[in-house]
């Protein structure tokens, strides 16, 4: 069903690639600074949806399409830049559904809706995610078995260790909001997760 000498290969380099601090790691950082982890979860299931559709598309040839029609990837992009940078300057001025209250208690007003689709929006508009996916699934798919089953084991591997990332990201960005809410309050902890929020959506519009 699957060489198992490639999938060797491609679960370590795989999770070395998806622990590599990028949009939606950073984002899975500042929310898990700012609304906690479990409320993290939400944006985590977007997110990983996303990947599934673009790993998906771009091994059934769509990124192609997507490549030679790239104002597609421009209105993802400042649509999903845009937003980000809105909640991004919202959190600065802690102000807004992610803001912090007081010891770290967030308003979270923020529905599960809005969270997935921020996770979702930021994974498919993201051109490195399908450069990534573009060149990390064919090499290992292997011509002697048949690419349907490789590609859902492949699929489920890239999108189990992607989760995984995420948590150890959201984790740790829990910890240094607690560690900013002692030595500044939560102010300096909407700053530090704004400006964070910012960065990303600066990144998105630029990539």
């Amino acid at each position: 069903m699957i060489n198992l000498s490639l999938l060797a290969v491609f679960i370590p380099t795989c999770f070395m690639i998806s622990l590599t601090p990028g949009m939606c790691m950073t984002l899975s950082l500042t929310l898990g600074m700012s609304i906690g982890v479990r409320r993290t979860f939400w944006m985590m299931w977007g997110e990983l949806l996303g990947v599934a559709l673009v790993s998906i598309a771009a091994v059934a040839g769509v990124a192609t399409v997507m490549l030679n029609y790239p104002a597609l990837f421009a209105v993802l992009k400042y649509a999903g830049g845009g937003y980000l940078l809105y909640l991004g300057i919202q959190l600065f001025r802690s102000k807004g559904k992610m803001a912090l209250s007081r010891n770290l208690q967030s308003k979270q007003t923020i529905s599960r809706r809005a969270l997935a689709g921020q996770g979702f929006l930021t994974a498919v508009s993201n051109p490195k995610g399908w450069a990534f996916t573009i060149s990390l699934l064919p090499p290992f798919i292997d011509r002697a078995y048949p690419i349907v089953p490789q590609m859902a084991i492949l699929l489920a591997i890239l999108l189990a260790i992607e989760f995984i990332c995420l948590v150890i990201y959201a984790g740790g960005g829990r910890h240094l909001g607690t560690f900013l809410d002692h030595k500044g309050g939560t102010g300096l902890l909407n700053k530090t997760a704004g400006v964070l929020m910012i960065g990303v959506s600066g990144w998105l519009v630029a990539s």
